[in-house]
């Protein structure tokens, strides 16, 4: 195995190997990858057999001498198709040891791929970063419905959706971003002192090339004022929040209750996952309790997303063939 570094003229190649990957998603393509690559030194690679054969991607970025899983997304690791199996994986994980050693990098931060986004199994990464000794730096915890044996949801959230459309609530797709991007602002500062990862033109122009993919849903009042949204990712198995935000009417009037509901019900009920998305903080050592009951309070159960680190000078590049022995 051979890794290189990705370049833009093989643009075609990455997408159309994400396209016919079993663990990506439109996340990987390089229309979403590079539009914040002003903030975020790619270093993506591409491995190949000795023959040629473009066998995995790694979506990544390099922070001085560690290179880490794309910092710019949720998720990573590598991106394989259905012919990578154990021994396969292995052997791309020593020659990565390796190479990245050579390119004079101490460090590789992994994130994996969760679980409920495989097309078909992909977890061959997680047994190479046994054998590497990895640690566990990070354990998101996402909220997930299983639509296929989905608790029965709580009963204040019955009510809540109840006394939601009493209120003239309804709940539609929505092309206004601007509305939404306002009242997520607002809600973010006052609660977290923070802002959207997005700006308002990254996630216009995200949506105007993937308009499958990401799409808002609004609950609105009589009048058609937006009380609360869901920014939501599409991807084959999952629907994402990517988003979530009320105003102070929206959480009075229970406007989520009413557009979970109905994203469970209708919008999603075919899809196999339904994503919350995470409900931790402070790099995973802080549980929002007050977040995770209300997630679980439609039937979610808790999915861990781990990120993981290998301290490459530690790590012999052998091992993994030895492994096969």
């Amino acid at each position: 195995m051979r890794l290189s570094r990705y370049r833009d003229d093989q643009k075609q190649e990455w997408d159309d190997f994400v396209r016919r990957s079993k663990n990506g998603t439109f996340l990987f393509l390089r229309d979403y990858m590079d539009y914040h690559r002003d903030r975020f030194e790619d270093h993506s690679m591409m491995v190949r057999t000795q023959g040629g054969q473009l066998v995995a991607l790694l979506p990544a970025t390099r922070q001085g001498s560690t290179l880490a899983s794309h910092r710019g997304l949720t998720y990573g690791g590598f991106v394989t198709d259905a012919a990578m199996k154990t021994p396969r994986m292995l052997e791309v994980f020593g020659a990565a040891v390796e190479t990245l050693r050579e390119l004079g990098f101490t460090a590789l931060e992994y994130k994996t791929v969760p679980h409920l986004y495989h097309q078909l199994p992909a977890e061959e990464d997680r047994y190479a970063l046994f054998l590497a000794r990895a640690t566990v730096i990070r354990r998101g915890l996402l909220t997930v419905v299983v639509a296929r044996d989905r608790p029965v949801a709580q009963e204040r959230r019955v009510r809540g959706a109840r006394k939601a459309r009493q209120n003239g609530l309804t709940v539609a797709l929505s092309a206004d971003l601007p509305a939404f991007w306002h009242l997520l602002t607002a809600r973010l500062l006052a609660s977290h002192n923070a802002r959207p990862v997005h700006t308002l033109e990254e996630i216009r122009s995200l949506q105007a090339r993937f308009p499958d993919n990401i799409k808002l849903h609004a609950c609105l009042t009589p009048n058609a004022e937006m009380v609360a949204g869901v920014a939501v990712y599409e991807s084959p198995l999952v629907a994402h929040c990517q988003y979530i935000a009320a105003s102070d009417q929206g959480r009075d009037l229970q406007a989520l209750d009413l557009l979970f509901t109905e994203l469970l019900a209708m919008q999603y009920a075919q899809k196999p996952y339904f994503d919350f998305g995470t409900s931790d903080e402070d790099d995973g050592w802080r549980l929002n309790q007050g977040l995770v009951e209300q997630k679980e309070g439609f039937g979610a159960r808790a999915v861990v997303h781990d990120h993981y680190a290998i301290e490459l000078d530690r790590c012999d590049p052998g091992l993994f063939a030895r492994a096969l022995s």
